[in-house]
This record gives C-alpha cells, structure tokens and sequence, in this order.
C-alpha cells in the first residue's frame, strides 16, 4: 500500500476527529476575532493558509516568515495565544478520537488490542503456564509510576480544568441528552474562558506550585482507576491460578519527585519535603475521609433486619456514637467511629493544616487515631466480613471495595516521595562531618577502599557524628535540615512516604555507603534495628557508569554492611537507569544499548548474589530522554529485567496526557500493567540461540553511532556555541519555565546541562537532535553497500521487540523533526561558517539515518506503523509552523536587546505552545 492510500484510508476513518478539531477551531477563530480584533484574526488566517501552503509546497517558507519581521509583539502575542489554543484543543479532539476508535474495536468484536490487559491475559491463558512459577515471579511483584516535575508542564490548574470540561461537553456532544445546541454554547462559554485565562504564569513556577500539579491528576483520575485496577488485576490473577498466592499487596502505586529531588535544585529545602510529604498525606486522608462519609450515607442497614456479626457490633459499640437516629443503624455507627479516629490521625500528621480538609471532620469524640493504615484496613475488613455474613455481598463489593484497595493502595502517604541528590554533594557533606566528628580530617583524600573501610565501620555504630546546635557549612546544614524533614515525615505519617534515597551520578560503592551513613545520621536507618530504611538506590546515568553498573553493585553487596540493608528489605535491592545524561553523553543508539547491555549484567549480578532486583527506568517524555509508548518499551527489556516488579518516571506534558482523564488514566496504567506481566512470565525477547550473535552486533553498531555523535557535540569545535545561538536553551534558563535551573553548575559545558534543557531546546528548533543523531552513520557505514548486512539487520527488525522499538521511537522523533525550520532556527548563529559547518552535518546526518531506516525497515515513511501520529502530523503540524516562526523573530529581537515583559512573555509562550502541541517534547 503507497503512501497516499495509506493516507486516503486514515482520512476517511478519521473524519470524525476533523470534524471535532473543525468545530473546536471554529469555535476558537469566531472568539479571536471577537476579544483580539479583526486584525489580528486576519493575521492568524493568512498564518494558517500559508502554512498550509508551505506544507503543499505552494510558497517557499521564508515567504511565510515574512508575516511576522514587523509585526508588533502587541499583535504577535495574540497570535501565539492563538495556535497554542489551538493545540491544546487538538490534543483534546485526538484523545477523544483514540476513545472513540477503541470502542469502535469493542463493539465489533474485534480481539482486544495489545497493551490492554484483556489481550494479556489471553496470550497468559495461551501459554498454559506452572502455577507455582506464575506465583514465584510475580512475588513482591509492583508497578509504581512515579510523578516529576517537569518545565513543559507549566499549565496552570485553572486551564486544566476548562480542558476537563471541555472534555466532558465533547463526550455529551457524541451522546446527547439534550438540546445539542445548548451543548455548542456550553463549549463556546468553555473555550472563551479558556482564552481569557492566561496559559502561563507570570512568575517562576514555584516547586510548591509544582507539588500542586502533582497532586492534581489523582482526584482527576487516580482515585478512581487506581484502587479499581489492583482489584481486577488480582481477581483475573487468582481466578487462573487460585494457589499460587498472588498479590497480596496492590500490584500497582504511585510514587513522586516532587519535592524531594534536590539534585541540581537549590529550591528543595526542609520545608519543601515537609510540604510535599504532609499534602500528600493531606491529599490520601481527605479521600478517604470522603469515601467513609459517602459509605455511611449508604449503608443504613437497621439492627431490627440483619444480624450484623459481633466484630461489627462492637466496633459500633466502640464509635462513641450516641445519637438516637442511628441506634439501630451499625454500620453507620461503626463508620462514624472509623470517621473519628481518621479524623485524629489527620489532626495528628497535618496539624493545622487539617482545616485544608474538604471532607466533614469528627473531633472531640475521645478516640485514638489510627497509628498505621493496617489499622482502618482491620475495621473495614470486619465491616466487609459483616455485609457478607448476611448475604450483602453486591454491597461489599461496591465503594466498601473501592475504599479497601484505596487505602492499601495510597495508605496514608498517598505517594511515595523519593529522596534524590548528586554523588559529589553526599561526599562533600560526609567529609565535613568525618572532619568534626574526628572520624577522618581529609576524607576526600582517600582512596575507594579506604572509603569504604571507613564508610563500613561507620554503619556499624549507632552513634551520631554531630550534636544539637553544631554549625557546619551551609550544603551540609541544607542537607541535614532535609534529611531530618524526611525523618520527621515517616515518623508522623510512616514509611511509606519515604521509600528511597536515590544517588545520581553513582560511581562506586562510596558513593553507596556515603547516602547510607546519612541515612543512619538523621535516623532513618537504624543499625541492628527492624526498622524499615528507605531504600538505597544507585543511579547509573552515562555511558561509562551503565557499563560498570554491575561491578560496582556487587562490590556494594560484599560489603556485609551494605547486605544487611539489602537483607533488611527481603533481599531487594532497586537500581535506577538513566536514560537522559547517557543519550547526552553518547548518542540516541549508543545509551539505549548501553542500558540494554546494563540490564543484562545487572540481571546476571543480582542471579549470582540471590538478591532480587528491581529496575527504575529514569525515562522522560521525549525519544531522546527513553520516551515512547511504554507498553513496547517495558517488553524491549531484555530476559529477567523486569521480573514482576518495575518503577518508571513519568514527566511534564506527558503526565497530562495520560493522567488528566481516568480514560487516559486506565488505558496508560493498563498498558505498564500489561508489559510487565508479558515481560516478567512469557518469553518477549525472541532472539533465542541467536542471542549473542545480535548483541554483538549491537556492541559494534553502538560504538559506531557513538564516535559519530562524539564527532559533532563533544569534539567540534565551536559547536557549544551552536547549540546555545541556534536553540533557545538561554531563555530556558532566563525565563520562568520550572523552578530547577537549566544547568547542574554555572557553566556552559554540555556535561553540565540538564537533559532536559538539552532535548528541550533541539525539539523547540524542531532538530531533535538527541533522538536520532549518530545512528544513520551506524548503519550505513555497518551495511556498507552489503545487502545480506542489510538483510541482517531486516531480520532483526521483525523478530528482536528492542530493536524494533528503538527505530520505531526513532522515527516517531524524525517524523516530528523538520529542517526546513531548523534551517531557520540556524540562522540565529551569528559565525556564518560555524552555522554552515555544524547545520551541515545535521542535515547529511537526518537524510542518511531517514534513508537508512527505509531500507532496514521496508517503511516507505516514517510513520508507516504510527497511524495516530500520521493523522496527528496531517491535522495539525502546519499549525506549528507559525509558533515556530514567531519563536525566531521574538529570540532575535531579544537577543539584540529587546528584553521587554511582552518580548520575554512571547518568547515562553511560544516555548508552551509547541511542548504542548509536540506533545513529547521535554
């Protein structure tokens, strides 16, 4: 099938989504004409038409620039407004639309679609599985998605919230109930409220506001998916094998960043953790306050009708609960007492800040608060006990069910919030503390070995290295002061709300047992205690530390007290894999096979050592970052990397788009649900004996793709210059976009550079560098005009999900690449040569690696296996193309001294405009 007919066919399934984007876009142009003015309507048309020309190949593109060199950033910013609108109400419409496609497979009867749980099951049911194996790999087993700030994600909550109703009036429009006219005017309210409501903030995002959006997306729709997947996932899995003793705890948890990641953010202090944790905690309460409150309006079951058990009976005796209204009502009675003492437990953790609580609060009743979540679950599980003891098992089975998985799923803690700091500050602040304690005067000064021996003896020593009132220097203060916050957080609301201290940058066991003895200082590891430690984790993010990842695990686990620790947790022991400094550091094919070689010898030293090992895959939102859909992404993990248990980060733009509806919500969820039961009991890889013969061959494409982006980014010269002109990776920085700075320190070396800053600004100039660059020298000069090379490489395409997955992610980013506009972008430079030189190089780079895929894949485009991106592209990519535009001019008069509010406002309004419509892009 050509090309075009692949194209006529997805137009005609697809016309109900331009008919959506036709209405909304309507809908958006009438309110611009009428609240921005005729003028600058008419100049948002003639950018639409002409960029749609451009598109045809009607009008050269510098023709359309020419639209924007004198326009006023009066009338520019309007402009922005516009197409940014615009893309946030095409994203809606293509949400909607992949709904709607979904059902339409339903109601055929279509077989369900890979990635839903539906279809796993049946290829688990195919497999004919041993139980006791099913109940062996799935033990411990847990899915945690774990939230991130992220600076793409600057959409305030006021926005979100139109966008929610938005999305419920489409739903009506598809169904209506009533006049559809009425529902149109709605939408016309909705959407000119929506254009009233400034998209950004004019201040820096604040991570208290970050902590904010975080908390947003569950009473949006993780409440509501969460505790009813863990319910379905647990009663498919015991149905099929009923003795294998299957997830006795929720498989799938939330986790968190936000807060409690101080690697390169100055902005996390002790009050900021203090927050994060107790709004979380504020956030799980309220809900579960709420569903009591609900529950006890439902269950009026009267003592004169049934015979509720004795368990039941005195914990309604117990409430407290006097009133006359409810003396025959138990179950009422023993709600009101559970409603109490949670009451108490919030009073106890939030203090003051009770009064944030939306739920009706029960105080002054005498009761004692519930110390743990265990607690509640005992009384709700007399309560469920009880109904069934009388026949009313539909009723338990309904929100009493709900509000069970619900509190063992988000407990009191809601969200686990992961602690996260550099290798090289741990060391600094374990220094000065060895130096006053008289532990070691220059401990920097040591080789590893003596580290260790130093660093070993002290975890064997309940003893404190400082005293009340010692003043040190103003790091080692700061992170102390953390330390006892996120002590003080498991101490009011428990363990769960601090569940790891992650290392980043780790490169040796030092580096280990330095984050370990600051654990032990603040008292959240105690020596020869059975107190549960947050986990330490190592955070391997280059080339070269994915590569000794293993080594370096196993020297940590003969140190017998590092074991111990690992032991403390039944033997678990979490490694974190960074996707976004090892694709900064070696190139787009280079790190994903350093982390697939990393997983293979990890899988291999935790076998050799008997611990089990769970991965945290440090992946963004973009293909440069380890984005992508996730559902092929966790089974392109190689043989034992998954084993029942996976951690993955979840950023920016990307939370919105599969959290802010519990449609999205459970379709995301369902598909890392899906993969990791795939992953973990059937065999996913397919390579079988010719196993080391690919990844051999994967060693030497690797290094290819890795000299080769070396060539440009590390040793070009003049190419830092390139990058920082040639993208706005300044005004990321310089404007009020996230609360982290752009760059770990104050240099310009690309080594110090945030990944995101870094992936950001190449997919603002539309380059997308990080995702591609590299690998068509791999290929080309691998194949070498051999076409059984090339039939090699075909092979393994159809048969290895990897390597499937990583061209296919590939060509998702080149199919978002354009270089017609980062050919503008170029024109930034002001070296002439540097920008022929370097731009050059791109552009020879992008047309081999596009036609090397073609060859290896047999694709005739990009988008060939990504029908929802190709429709995505057609509808909506020429609407970019102003945003683009703009984002030049704007970057140009800035940069030559026009650095007014309006320019400035510009400028990030552009930056929110094409994250949004990019989607992945940060």
């Amino acid at each position: 099938m050509t090309t075009q007919q692949r194209s006529d066919i997805s137009r005609a399934a697809t016309e109900p989504l331009r008919e959506d984007i036709r209405l909304l876009g309507g809908i958006l142009g009438d309110i611009v004409r009428e609240q921005a003015g005729p003028e600058v309507f008419d100049l948002v048309e003639r950018a639409r038409v002409e960029s749609f020309r451009v598109r045809r190949s009607e009008i050269d593109r510098a023709e359309l620039a020419t639209l924007f060199v004198d326009v006023g950033v009066d009338s520019a910013i309007p402009v922005i407004r516009a197409f940014s609108h615009f893309a946030l109400l095409a994203n809606l419409a293509e949400d909607l639309h992949r709904e709607r496609r979904r059902m339409v497979h339903v109601r055929a009867g279509e077989p369900p679609q890979d990635s839903s749980l539906a279809a796993t099951y049946a290829k688990l049911d195919a497999a004919q599985l041993d139980p006791e194996a099913v109940g062996e790999a799935l033990s411990g087993a847990q899915v945690v998605p774990v939230i991130t700030a992220h600076p793409t994600e600057t959409r305030r909550r006021s926005v979100f919230e139109i966008q929610s109703r938005i999305t419920e009036l489409m739903h009506r429009r598809a169904h209506p109930e009533r006049d559809p006219a009425e529902i149109d005017l709605e939408l016309r309210r909705q959407v000119l409220a929506l254009w009233q409501t400034a998209l950004i903030r004019l201040s820096r995002l604040r991570i208290q506001d970050e902590i904010e959006v975080g908390l947003r997306y569950y009473d949006a729709a993780l409440f509501e998916v969460v505790p009813r997947l863990n319910a379905s996932l647990r009663q498919e899995l015991r149905r099929r094998w009923p003795d294998a003793g299957l997830l006795p705890e929720p498989m799938l948890r939330t986790g968190s960043w936000i807060g409690g990641d101080r690697d390169g953010n100055p902005f996390v202090t002790a009050d900021v953790v203090h927050r994060a944790t107790h709004r979380a905690s504020a956030t799980a309460l309220d809900r579960h306050l709420h569903d009591l409150e609900r529950l006890e309006q439902e269950l009026a079951m009267s003592a004169r009708l049934v015979t509720v058990s004795p368990d039941l009976a005195a914990l309604a005796d117990a409430s407290g609960d006097e009133s006359p209204s409810r003396a025959d009502e138990p179950y009422r009675r023993a709600i009101r007492g559970m409603r109490a003492r949670l009451t108490e437990t919030a009073i106890a953790i939030l203090g003051d800040d009770t009064a944030r609580l939306s739920s009706a609060a029960l105080t002054d009743t005498g009761l004692d608060p519930y110390r743990a979540p265990d607690r509640l679950l005992a009384d709700l599980g007399v309560m469920d006990a009880s109904l069934r003891s009388h026949g009313d098992d539909v009723i338990a089975d309904a929100h009493l069910a709900t509000l069970r998985e619900s509190v063992q799923a988000f407990g009191f803690h809601l969200a686990g919030l992961d602690l996260r700091q550099n290798s090289e500050v741990h060391e600094e602040v374990i220094a000065e503390l060895f130096a006053w304690a008289g532990v070691h005067s220059d401990y920097r000064s040591l080789d590893e070995s003596a580290r260790v021996a130093l660093l070993a003896a002290e975890l064997r020593t309940p003893r404190p290295l400082t005293r009340p009132g010692t003043e040190f220097g103003e790091r080692t203060t700061s992170e102390l002061a953390i330390l006892a916050a996120a002590a003080a957080a498991v101490d009011d609301i428990g363990p769960g709300a601090i569940p790891n201290c992650i290392i980043s940058m780790c490169t040796s066991v030092s580096d280990m047992l330095e984050a370990a003895v600051l654990l032990k200082e603040c008292g959240l590891l105690v020596p020869g205690s059975d107190r549960p430690a947050p986990n330490v984790v190592p955070l391997f993010e280059t080339i070269e530390d994915l590569r000794g990842g293993a080594a370096t695990l196993r020297a940590a686990l003969a140190v017998p007290e590092y074991r111990a620790l690992v032991d403390a947790h039944g033997g678990l022991q979490e490694v974190m894999l960074g996707y976004s400094d090892s694709n900064k550091d070696g190139g787009y094919l280079a790190a994903n096979w350093a982390l697939y070689r990393a997983e293979l010898d990890l899988v291999e030293a935790a076998r050799d050592t008997g611990i089990r090992l769970r991965l945290f895959h440090g992946r963004g939102g973009t293909v440069g970052r380890g984005g992508g859909p996730s559902y092929e992404a966790i089974l392109a993990q190689p043989p034992g990397a998954v084993s029942g248990s996976l951690r993955i980060t979840e950023q920016g733009e990307v939370i919105a788009a599969k959290y802010a509806q519990p449609p999205m919500a459970r379709r995301n969820l369902e598909a890392l649900l899906a993969a990791t039961l795939e992953s973990t009991l059937l065999d996913v890889e397919g390579l079988g004996a010719d196993a080391d013969d690919a990844y051999r061959l994967l060693d030497d494409l690797a290094e290819r793709a890795r000299v080769a982006y070396s060539a440009l980014v590390h040793e070009t010269p003049g190419f830092v210059e390139y990058f920082t002109t040639s993208t706005p990776v300044a005004e990321i920085g310089a404007l009020n976009i996230g609360s982290r700075p752009a760059s770990r320190k104050p240099t310009r070396a690309i080594t110090d550079l945030r990944a995101i800053p870094w992936v950001l600004s190449w997919s603002q100039s539309r380059v997308m560098l990080p995702g591609w660059y590299g690998t068509g020298t791999a290929f080309e000069s691998w194949v070498a005009d051999d076409p059984a090379r090339l039939a090699t490489l075909t092979d393994l395409y159809e048969r290895w999900p990897f390597f499937r997955t990583v061209l296919s992610n590939m060509a998702m980013v080149m199919a978002k690449s354009d270089m017609g506009l980062a050919a503008r972008y170029s024109e930034l430079v002001p070296d002439p040569d540097l920008r022929a030189r370097v731009f050059g190089r791109i552009t020879e780079e992008h047309a081999r690696t596009v036609r090397m895929y073609r060859e290896i894949t047999g694709n005739d485009s990009l988008t060939a296996d990504n029908p929802a991106l190709e429709r995505s592209i057609y509808n909506r990519f020429p609407y970019l193309e102003p945003l683009n535009h703009l984002q030049v001019e704007l970057l140009r008069r800035y940069r030559a001294g026009d650095d007014s509010d309006l320019v400035r406002r510009g400028i990030q309004l552009t930056m929110n405009g094409l994250a949004t419509a990019l989607r992945n892009s940060g």
